[in-house]
């Protein structure tokens, strides 16, 4: 395994790592879906089924479109040969509830504020990378206290490509002034993991606070954690 001693720099996925990933989005996907399907209450929850919810255990799908992709591929599912100018409009428009109902629907996991003012104080840089959109990202931080605690906020539509390319922990490296290897990526997803190891992270962790499992998440991790309120133990004592 890595060496933790070696990170300077933790950058946490957001949905299901910092915050509770299906409190807060099976809200906007039925508000999308149900706004999709003119309140058609059946085809709105079928919508939300294509986009990876499982009805029986109520929680989306680890590596589903909702779990894992970007607000451009839940247009791509939903409405696919869109032409481009239609497209760009609709993936606006979701960006638009996406922040909304993200920022007022956000829940923390347990123990976020004294894990992030923990690591803060312990000299850590944090970032946020998270394939929800930069916008989103910001208003959740901000609707939950948050802001001061990042040195960037990075969303899909900040970089060319995003997860699982390397190119949001490269942005945060360059922002930060620090190399890859001495950043740790913390996600619930695989595309989060793989993000890590693409771009040369020096840890990749995962965290069974979201939608994937422990075996899900043991191929790419070099450690897995019920969740982010165990880091301060991993990094640098109790």
């Amino acid at each position: 395994m890595p060496d933790p001693s070696a990170i300077r720099g933790i950058l946490f996925d957001k949905d299901g790592t910092l915050i509770d990933f299906n409190q807060t989005w099976f809200g906007i996907i039925m508000t999308l879906a149900r706004s999709i399907a003119d309140d058609d209450e059946a085809a709105a929850r079928a919508l939300a089924e294509q986009g990876g919810y499982d009805w029986q255990q109520q929680r989306f799908v680890g590596g589903s479109v909702v779990a894992a992709g970007t607000v451009a591929d839940l247009v791509d599912l939903w409405h696919p040969n869109l032409p481009a100018a239609d497209r760009t409009a609709r993936i606006a428009g979701y960006n638009d509830v996406a922040v909304d109902e993200g920022s007022r629907r956000a829940a923390g996991i347990a123990g976020l504020d004294h894990t992030l003012e923990t690591l803060v104080a312990r000299g850590f840089q944090l970032g946020i990378a998270t394939n929800d959109s930069e916008a989103g990202a910001r208003a959740t931080a901000t609707a939950l206290a948050l802001t001061d605690y990042f040195a960037a906020i990075i969303g899909y539509d900040s970089v060319i490509r995003p997860k699982p390319w390397p190119d949001q922990l490269h942005l945060f490296a360059e922002r930060t002034g620090l190399p890859a290897s001495a950043i740790a990526m913390v996600g619930d997803n695989t595309h989060d993991l793989e993000m890590a190891h693409a771009a040369g992270a020096g840890l990749a962790i995962g965290v069974l606070s979201g939608n994937s499992t422990r075996e899900e998440l043991a191929p790419r991790a070099d450690i897995i954690v019920e969740s982010i309120a165990d880091l301060p133990g991993l990094f640098g004592g109790a």
